[in-house]
């Protein structure tokens, strides 16, 4: 008898905004530039893209693009996402 599996997605973990935040902290604490574009990206795909734009108020194709593999979200997308997901961007000593 084979065991049916698929492949693990954190996009189904992240529930609540304490998951997110969680998640987002890990990679902002160790991961490159380009690991926590991929994190914001899981993260967007979590909520849903087409959710996740109506609640910031940009279209499904700017949030693609801004978390696409070469996107570079700029300060005002990246705040309108954290804050829609229920999380924020702290700075602590």
């Amino acid at each position: 008898m084979t065991i049916e599996t698929k492949p693990w997605d954190a996009a189904e973990a992240l529930r609540t905004p304490a998951d997110v935040a969680a998640y987002l902290d890990a990679y902002l604490e160790d991961g490159t530039p380009e690991e926590m574009l991929r994190a914001l990206k899981t993260v967007a795909r979590s909520r849903g893209m087409s959710a996740l734009a109506r609640e910031t108020g940009l279209s499904r194709e700017a949030l693609y693009r801004a978390f696409s593999d070469d996107g570079n979200p700029t300060l005002d997308t990246l705040l309108r996402v954290l804050k829609a997901l229920g999380v924020r961007l702290a700075v602590a000593a």
